[in-house]
């Protein structure tokens, strides 16, 4: 893969070469080659490379699953790379599965722990942003998801934007069915909070999922910035400073 320079930018094929555009590398070129498709479906020689075609299609349907789960607050807080760094991590879970044959190998079977701290914007990290301390409290038996941060300070332990005044806490759970691509989703988020507060705040935000349920469960919590503008409400929805992460991973029914 080579980057177009020049006056004349290309689009297309043209001797041997494919030129194509990226929203985040630009133009870009690369060499025109690779194996027979109906060689790769049937030939044994292409086994593995049928397997691996396999558990990547499986590993991008689940990512797809869990963006659509979490959709309404990923709008605001993911990144452009977001799409092939949940594949990969999904491809993780996937190569966790120590019972299946490969090629064979799944989400259900494999490590969904693994998921656990995954940011949907690299470029604003809830680790980063949200300094106060939180617990996830998760019981299948009441069907109650708890998320406590306890007594903090904002002006202390919230890393907020230039300009922003104000910030809230968002939250997901997801029940997420892989084999029948369905999923139940619930959301929660704070009352609006200023960013510069030095007086103490608690924040609880309780969630709810089907009592009992044995599906996996995913919990995200994020932090959406906001400024107060002549007395209006202003998102500061650019994607560079919300952040969103998965908080808890429990796969265990």
């Amino acid at each position: 893969m080579a980057r177009q320079d020049g006056v004349i930018l290309l689009k297309g094929q043209l001797g041997g070469l494919s030129f194509y555009k990226t929203a985040k590398d630009g133009h870009l070129a690369r060499q025109k080659g690779g194996v027979d498709a109906k060689r790769i479906r049937t030939e044994a020689a292409f086994a593995r490379t049928r397997e691996n075609g396999s558990e990547f299609g499986r590993a991008g349907q689940a990512g797809r699953l869990l963006r659509t789960a979490f959709r309404s607050l990923l709008l605001n807080s993911s990144d452009s790379r977001t799409v092939p760094r949940l594949t990969q991590k999904f491809t993780e879970v996937i190569h966790a599965d120590t019972t299946s044959l490969r090629g064979a190998r799944n989400v259900v079977d494999g490590d969904m722990s693994l998921l656990q701290g995954f940011e949907f914007n690299i470029d604003g990290k809830l680790r980063q942003t949200l300094l106060a301390q939180y617990s996830v409290e998760v019981n299948r038996a009441t069907g109650l998801v708890t998320i406590n941060v306890p007594q903090f300070v904002p002006a202390e332990l919230i890393a907020a934007p230039t300009g922003a005044t104000n910030f809230r806490l968002v939250a997901s759970v997801s029940e997420l069915d892989f084999a029948a691509d369905r999923y139940n989703s619930e959301v929660a988020e704070s009352e609006e909070n200023i960013t510069g507060l030095e007086a103490p705040v608690t924040i609880n935000m309780p969630l709810e999922v089907t009592v009992g349920s044995t599906s996996p469960l995913v919990v995200v919590l994020g932090i959406e910035f906001s400024q107060v503008v002549n007395g209006a409400m202003y998102s500061i929805n650019d994607g560079s400073y919300n952040a969103l992460a998965v908080v808890a991973v429990d796969s265990e029914g």
